[in-house]
């Protein structure tokens, strides 16, 4: 993090990560440090998490490039969960992550039993709402607390204030946001007649739910459930794109993108966003400023729905969204990513849509160019011309008349 430094802290961009390769990616488009879930023990049972191999990978990956690794294991544990979750934490001290990810105090108890030289972090979900919790967690050995979403600048400023300097704060700043959580599956016994606690859960999680509030019809906020229960999120995303000088005055060390179930599309658009914002701000605040259209205009890339500062300058309110649905109507289809160059030049990817020889694209790059270029030429795994890319994760080579590099993204913008 050399050169991410405000009046003496380190600002740490941390960005998610639901599999080996978007790990590659976050940290390719400009991660300090990157959260993973393992198999077990993390809260988003949907997001295809790593298995131990492949978080070993990604660590070694990530070290070699100065970046850490953190692994959730945000669960609210229950008596059953606590001897799997000791193996859990043995074997993930042998691949030596940064940092792990903790909401329940048994959990917490263990991690530092099992991880006494891992350093732990106190996850949202334990609700950190004022500078006493902080320094309780201090006090029994944990590293950074992250804060709870319904907390102002202000307060966040005053945390700062009263705790020790050595202390990390950590701060989501963009992203979805939980505003609920309950440890229980509601909707099974509801929608299905069939209690999901007593072993007959016909998986009504797996349909689409959402909550609207009568005097605002069409403004809908999900709800997801998995087997450790039922979570409730904003209707808009939290996005602080215009605001980095007011989080990096509040004292926050590390600033948190949420999206543990996103495409590497979503990582590498909002991971390059925010690292040129904050690069920006701190070489020359006059250039951010300058900049803030295009920050904007990008991060509107890879979303659709409206942005809200959330509880950041008090508690929201239907006026608190930065800009409207019609500001990033734009959409972008994810292609796939640039892999090696072949002894004929051209470049393998595993295409992700469907794209055609002769149509315009556009490559991402990681230092924040776009470039607009048309697609010459795909082969397929036998050397065999084709005129179309039809089959998704379809190993293919293409040339597209310049040189790419890897880790290079292809999109297709929608009209």
């Amino acid at each position: 993090m050399a050169g991410h430094i405000y009046n003496g802290r380190e600002i740490e961009l941390l960005i998610p990560a639901s599999s080996l390769e978007v790990l590659k990616v976050a940290v390719m488009y400009g991660a300090d440090a990157v959260y993973i879930g393992g198999e077990a023990f993390g809260l988003r049972a949907k997001a295809k998490n790593f298995s131990l191999e492949d978080m070993k990978e990604g660590i070694e990956f990530a070290h070699a490039r100065n970046v850490k690794v953190y692994v959730t294991a945000n669960i609210l544990a229950h008596n059953y969960d606590l001897d799997g979750a000791r193996k859990y934490f043995e074997e993930l001290k042998t691949i030596g992550p940064d940092a792990v990810i903790i909401s329940d105090p048994g959990m917490f108890t263990i991690a530092k039993e099992v991880m006494p030289d891992t350093d732990i972090h106190i996850s949202t979900q334990a609700n950190n709402t004022n500078y006493m919790t902080f320094k309780f967690w201090w006090e029994q050995g944990a590293k950074r607390v992250v804060t709870a979403r319904e907390l102002s600048l202000n307060e966040i400023k005053k945390i700062r204030e009263e705790i020790p300097d050595d202390m990390e704060i950590e701060t989501f700043i963009h992203g979805a946001m939980c505003i609920s959580y309950s440890g229980r599956c509601l909707l099974s016994s509801f929608m299905a007649g069939r209690d999901a606690n007593r072993g007959a859960c016909t998986h009504p999680c797996r349909w689409k739910y959402s909550i609207v509030e009568e005097s605002r019809p069409g403004e809908y906020m999900p709800v997801y459930e998995n087997e450790r229960g039922t979570y409730i999120f904003n209707s808009k995303d939290l996005c602080m794109i215009e605001h980095i000088p007011e989080m990096v005055s509040s004292g926050i060390d590390s600033f948190k993108i949420e999206g543990r179930m996103k495409t590497a599309l979503y990582v590498a658009t909002v991971a390059r966003t925010y690292r040129l914002a904050i690069d920006e701000f701190l070489k020359d605040p006059e250039l951010y400023k300058s900049r803030i259209p295009f920050y904007k205009s990008e991060i509107s890339k890879c979303t659709y729905r409206q942005y809200t500062t959330g509880f950041f300058f008090g508690k929201p309110d239907e006026n608190t969204q930065i800009y409207d649905t019609n500001t990033y109507v734009k959409e972008y289809t994810y292609l796939g990513i640039v892999d090696e160059k072949n002894e004929q030049g051209l470049y393998h990817i595993e295409q992700r849509n469907k794209f055609s020889v002769g149509e315009t694209i556009e490559v991402m790059k990681p230092n924040g160019d776009n470039i607009l270029v048309q697609v010459k030429r795909i082969v397929d795994e036998k050397g065999q011309d084709m005129e179309n890319a039809p089959h998704p994760k379809q190993q293919l080579y293409i040339d597209l008349g310049v040189e790419l590099d890897r880790f290079d993204i292809l999109r297709r913008k929608e009209d």
